[in-house]
């Protein structure tokens, strides 16, 4: 139990008093009451809106409620005032006990601290990249990737269970341009000189895959007709830069546990089940779209189709589900995928790019109405990362085969600096990755300043062991107030981990450990005005040795948020 954990239950028993002792009536909903930190530290160190919340239910004056339920708060043994605030609001200091104790329950729990049952016997399925197979990897994939991985890390330190998933978009044009251009790699493999056509992608990395079908069938394909050779090149094709995608992920720690294919679902007829299924409940009916706004094109006649009543769950028009060949729309395609999903998971959520942001309204209503609307569904869009080099924008184009890999950029400035980088940020905010700025030694580089408070840690204790004191029994009173202090930061950190969860926002662990780097840094830099307040004392073993278990405390915090960022905790910076 943390301490947040443990004075919501305080609270809460107190609260159980008053109602035993009349001032409350039973049964009130106490699920908005709260215990965080006051937005203002000088007016304590935890505060509880609990007076307010439940005055009006209760027919009682908040204020009163509050100074009754503080007299119950002020007979806790480890809380030193409570204070009465405005209109009701309930403000606690805390004795330096408290703190000492939490920073013993850091130590208990190690590796587990922070980890939370909020998701408990919950199934989330999370999607994530989903990039088209059409290519490896490049750095408008990586934001998306990395946040989609960091939420599933996050999820499960808060006891969900999570699937992570990867959709392969192998039915759509774009493969068949991706077997063409193939083709052409493959006829060059066996000798022709080929010039790739504008609208095909021209990429070395399509080489080897040509190579590769040249050694297997010879010439068998160079002179055939394009329907006798496209299916299998597709599949060929698909399959080589799925090799690829895998391991430009692997590079930063991504693995997917599965892969699901847009061709295989639509094999398995999905989409036809997921319409009957709609028509059966009068959520798809045969209609005419409306003529589009302004002046219509020549060409333009009113065609019936299947269409989908996205109107009744706020969409603007109601969206077709097939096309008028009868092939299946994008949408179509799209909605059974998410039915098929959902068959196995209580909560999905999809992450995309912020030029998907038009779609989202009719696939959440499209979900909605396939599980009745008890299906938890997220989309998180992210916006792209502008790669700077030198100042200068840095193109992708992948049809033009001149782009910076996400394997490049790992390769140069490292995986934990990509992946703490993409989190320093809200993920629908714009994003510059400066290649200079990422692996900048200062404070104002998160990456560095977060790494270097754990290098500090760890290197205080290697010091602390050649002065001759070994780490031990540590007598947490010679902590003082202010050092104690810092755990008043470091006990919010499995508040934040719920946080985060349930507003599925990872870079909230990013944020939260650059403060508690801060912090960490700031008593640290206290030695170098006052010597007696080094965390290194030679002559004090017994003071070094409280100071190293309040330290230590810290970096298993720093390296727990880490882990849940997928990123490494160094002991040691060059």
């Amino acid at each position: 139990m943390t301490l947040y954990t443990r004075f919501a239950a305080h609270i809460d028993a107190a609260l159980d008093q008053l109602t035993e002792a009349g001032v409350l009536p039973g049964g009130l909903d106490r699920r908005n009451v709260t215990v965080e930190p006051p937005r203002d530290a000088s007016h304590g160190d935890l505060a509880t809106n609990a007076a307010m919340v439940l005055a009006k239910p209760a027919g009682a004056k908040p204020r009163e409620l509050a100074e009754a339920l503080a007299e119950r708060l002020r007979q806790i043994d480890e809380v030193a005032r409570v204070d009465v605030a405005g209109p009701g609001f309930i403000n606690m200091v805390l004795g330096d006990d408290s703190w000492r104790g939490e920073l013993e329950a850091v130590h208990a729990a190690g590796s587990d601290y922070g980890r939370s049952a909020s998701g408990q016997g919950v199934t989330v399925n999370i999607e994530y990249v989903s990039a088209n197979p059409t290519g490896p990897m490049h750095m408008g994939h990586c934001r998306g990737a990395v946040v989609g991985d960091a939420l599933a890390n996050l999820l499960e330190f808060a006891g969900a269970r999570v699937i992570r998933e990867y959709y392969v978009n192998d039915a759509g044009g774009q493969v068949d341009v991706l077997a063409r251009s193939v083709h052409l790699r493959y006829r060059e493999a066996l000798g022709e000189t080929v010039a790739i056509p504008e609208g095909l992608y021209p990429g070395d990395y399509l080489v080897p895959v040509g190579e590769a079908l040249a050694g297997e069938f010879g010439d068998r394909y160079a002179a055939a007709g394009e329907a006798e050779w496209l299916p299998l090149f597709r599949t060929r094709a698909v399959a080589a830069m799925m090799d690829l995608i895998k391991a430009d992920l692997a590079l930063l720690g991504i693995h997917h546990e599965r892969f699901a294919s847009e061709a295989e679902l639509q094999a398995a007829g999905k989409p036809e089940a997921a319409e009957a299924e709609l028509r059966a409940r009068d959520l798809v009916y045969d209609g005419v779209l409306e003529a589009p706004k302004g002046e219509l094109p020549d060409d333009w006649e009113p065609v019936e189709l299947p269409l989908f009543r996205s109107t009744a769950f706020g969409d603007d028009q109601d969206r077709p589900i097939r096309k008028s060949t009868g092939a299946w729309t994008y949408f179509g395609a799209d909605l059974a995928y998410h039915y098929q999903k959902a068959q196995d998971a209580d909560q999905l959520i999809d992450i995309w790019g912020a030029d998907h942001a038009g779609t989202v309204k009719r696939i959440v209503a499209a979900v909605a109405a396939l599980t009745g609307g008890e299906t938890r569904f997220d989309v998180k869009l992210i916006q792209m990362v502008r790669l700077l080099r030198g100042g200068e924008p840095v193109k992708m184009s992948k049809r033009s085969g001149n782009f910076v890999t996400l394997a490049d950029v790992v390769r140069e400035v490292g995986r934990d600096v990509v992946r703490f980088t993409m989190l320093t940020r809200r993920a629908d905010a714009q994003m510059d990755f400066d290649f200079a700025k990422v692996v900048e030694a200062s404070k104002d580089n998160p990456v560095f300043y977060v790494q270097y408070a754990h290098a500090r840690i760890a290197s205080l204790h290697r010091r602390a062991k050649e002065a001759g004191i070994e780490e031990g029994a540590a007598d947490l009173s010679r902590l003082e107030t202010d050092e104690l202090a810092l755990m008043k930061l470091a006990a919010q950190f499995p508040r934040t981990v719920e946080t985060a969860a349930a507003t599925r926002e990872p870079h909230r662990i990013a944020f939260y450990l650059y403060d508690l780097a801060a912090a960490f840094h700031a008593a640290w830099n206290v030695g170098n005005d006052r010597p007696d307040r080094r965390f290194l004392q030679p002559d004090d073993p017994a003071a070094t040795r409280a100071r190293l278990f309040l330290a230590a405390g810290i970096g298993q915090i720093v390296r727990n948020g880490l882990a849940i960022m997928g990123v490494e905790a160094v002991s040691e910076m060059n």
